[in-house]
């Protein structure tokens, strides 16, 4: 079977005295039948080029859902007299949400079955499920496309009626107010960008909502959500670099809005409340790495702010959990998240202790204010995610749940982590690198790794597990992380030196991350493998432009490859908003810097690795044509044999398949793309 040959149509594109030719232009047409056409003879190709590992993906899919408990339950939590949880049965792919009245014992009440729901749909996702605060009815949203725009619905839980309020095109949020009838939800408009505020009353037409806020500035989106003590609504406006708060206590609804502190360009801010006063995490006062401030609710101007905890250059601020007599802290120091502890009473404070190498650790789900109990979880490269209770008086630790991996052969020692450390080109930074392998596996030449990586939106990959990854590391791979900048990893700095007109740098670092395993005889570049999903897709895209030969293989998930026309088009979701991500290519020195490594504009007649390309072809995050014109351009221009395969997802979005095991499918796929480049 031959590789599909898109059609070309011609399209000039000139902008700043700079013309660029789009042959696959066309491919943005989502109802034309042309599209859909070259889509689905692109997934028959990846049918056909796969179709030697269709048992070796069958296998892999069983022994990767093997690892699953079938029936799985979520760790209760107590909220407002009820304890809640989230629990799975077997043979059912999406989650039934429970509840039980003030202890395990009562009675088992099903507030959602999201199974019952999603009978009959390709694709179904449940996103936000809100009690409201007399515990009657309940508010759920879902989307059955995989764009994200999600319907509001309402349930009376002492009569299991489905209300006939319905709400469509919302971010799938729902605020209660603490009048049990009114709500605040928010719509998108055309570009996906949440963007208004409305309140809606119970029983009223949706025509009738009032319009709360409209947020006109096309880099911002708009946000809701109550404080955790449940007295104030609070309106969020936020951009990649600013923000600005507006609340009203949840018992009026009908009370003006106060604004906390108006925005400002490159103000950071968010609130929490406590008692009379806001605590708030913010980067003001050139606080890089952020600090935490307080003030009283009736003057909580930023001039009224004071330091609570102060700024400091190698410590980056996460977030906090406010308690009635303790104050915790979310911190991340030379990579490594840490928990610290502050006893408000006698200002004592200390770190809970974690010994990997390299791990995840984070303030877990702590909704009540009058306890002396935290919730926080840890996972690592080879600790399977464990929920533990912390008791901040006694001191004691708790494992409350761990994940269980079934199947009977996994054991926490026959698998290794490490944290090494490479050069970067510029000599600027030591690159951190995180690794797991089975201990039978030998360092060589010969030995597969994968490398993967992400670098934008300060977002961290941390090192955390993943059953799903044994599948790998069981059949001789190393799996390795490239913290690289763009991220948060070494703090803010990590991040603005990853952005905008320093976006080479993520991709450098990649690249001698890379450089670094070939240099220390981890394996060699026969046997290196890159993937990266979303920005991280645009990663690998640019870095194999880059270095076509440094990979043999590379997987593509969801890839953002066509950042110049993208950035271009405010008409697609995400755009307006990346602006301080990526820069403005309307601006001619943002355009000439995203033209050099934009992945689709810089495809060329030369050898490139093995290729696996995915995309939803609902997604909403990353448009469908981005690796469809991409794949086409590839095909094109390439002089290789290699493998290039392209596979749509025709019923998901973003996130991929809906359900509990769908999705495993699409990890079978790329685990045995990379072992069929291995025999």
């Amino acid at each position: 079977m031959e590789a599909p040959k898109a059609k070309k149509i011609e399209k000039t594109l000139e902008i700043h005295g700079d013309r660029r030719t789009d042959n696959y232009f066309w491919m943005n047409e989502r109802e034309n039948p042309e599209v859909r056409k070259y889509l689905e003879e692109e997934n028959a190709y990846s049918e056909f080029v796969m179709k030697d590992t269709e048992q070796l993906q069958e296998e892999l899919f069983e022994e990767m859902k093997a690892r699953y408990k079938k029936d799985d339950e979520s760790l209760p939590y107590f909220f407002n007299e009820f304890w809640y949880y989230v629990r799975y049965e077997e043979a059912k792919e999406y989650p039934i949400f429970c509840r039980k009245y003030k202890t395990l014992e009562s009675e088992e009440e099903i507030v959602l079955d999201v199974n019952i729901l999603a009978e009959g749909e390709d694709f179904f996702e449940v996103a936000n499920v809100a009690v409201s605060p007399n515990n009657e009815l309940a508010s759920f949203s879902s989307d059955d496309v995989g764009r994200r725009i999600y319907n509001l619905n309402f349930k009376n839980l002492k009569t299991g009626e489905i209300l006939q309020d319905k709400i469509e095109n919302t971010t799938g949020k729902a605020v209660w107010a603490n009048d049990n009838e009114h709500i605040f939800y928010i719509r998108k408009d055309e570009s996906l960008r949440a963007y208004k505020v409305y309140r809606h009353k119970l029983g009223t037409e949706t025509s009738e909502d009032i319009l709360i806020f409209h947020e006109k500035d096309e880099t911002f989106d708009v946000n809701v959500f109550k404080t955790k003590s449940m007295e104030y609504i609070f309106m969020a406006s936020s951009s990649t670099i600013s923000d600005e708060h507006h609340f009203i206590p949840a018992d009026n609804v009908f009370a003006e809005w106060k604004v906390i502190q108006p925005r400002i360009d490159d103000l950071e801010y968010s609130v929490e409340h406590y008692e009379d006063e806001f605590y708030i995490i913010t980067n003001a006062d050139d606080a890089t790495n952020f600090k935490i401030v307080k003030t009283k609710i009736d003057n909580c101007g930023m001039e009224n702010w004071v330091d609570v905890i102060p700024h400091r250059e190698k410590v980056l601020l996460e977030g906090f959990e406010i308690f009635r007599n303790y104050l915790v802290l979310e911190e991340r120091e030379e990579g490594l998240l840490q928990i610290k502890i502050i006893d408000e009473k006698t200002q004592e404070s200390y770190y809970l202790p974690f010994s990997d190498p390299t791990y995840t650790a984070y303030i877990g789900v702590n909704l009540e204010f009058d306890t002396e109990v935290l919730r926080y979880g840890y996972t690592s490269l080879t600790q399977p995610s464990s929920t533990y209770e912390y008791n901040m008086k006694e001191k004691t630790t708790t494992l409350l749940k761990q994940q269980e991996v079934l199947g009977g052969k996994f054991f926490v020692e026959n698998y290794i982590s490490e944290r090494i450390w490479a050069d970067s080109r510029d000599g600027e930074a030591k690159i951190p690198i995180s690794l797991v392998y089975h201990k039978d596996t030998k360092k060589s030449a010969e030995t597969p790794v994968l490398l993967y990586g992400y670098g934008s939106y300060g977002h961290t990959v941390d090192a955390s597990f993943s059953n799903v990854r044994l599948s790998i590391l069981d059949r001789g791979f190393i799996y390795a992380i490239a913290h690289i900048r763009g991220g948060e990893y070494l703090g803010r700095e990590w991040y603005e030196d990853g952005k905008m007109l320093f976006k080479k740098n993520t991709f450098y670092d990649f690249i001698d991350a890379g450089k670094h395993l070939i240099k220390e005889n981890y394996t060699s570049s026969r046997h290196l493998y890159a993937m990266g999903g979303s920005a991280g897709g645009l990663l690998v895209g640019a870095v194999m432009n880059y270095e076509p030969t440094l990979f043999n293989g590379i997987v593509a998930q969801v890839p953002f490859v066509d950042v110049v026309s993208t950035m271009l088009d405010e008409t697609i979701p995400l755009t307006t908003g990346e602006y301080d991500e990526w820069g403005n290519p309307n601006d001619e020195e943002y355009y000439h810097y995203m033209k050099e490594y934009s992945p689709y504009d810089n495809v060329e007649a030369k050898d490139y690795p093995n290729i696996l390309i995915t995309t939803g072809f609902h997604d909403s995050q990353v448009q469908y044509w981005e690796p469809a014109k991409w794949t086409a351009k590839l095909r094109e221009l390439k002089t290789d044999n290699n493998i290039l395969i392209f596979k749509t997802d025709m019923s998901s979005g973003h996130g991929g398949a809906s359900g509990r095991f769908e999705s495993l499918k699409e990890d079978a796929l790329e685990f045995a793309f990379l072992l069929k480049l291995e025999k």
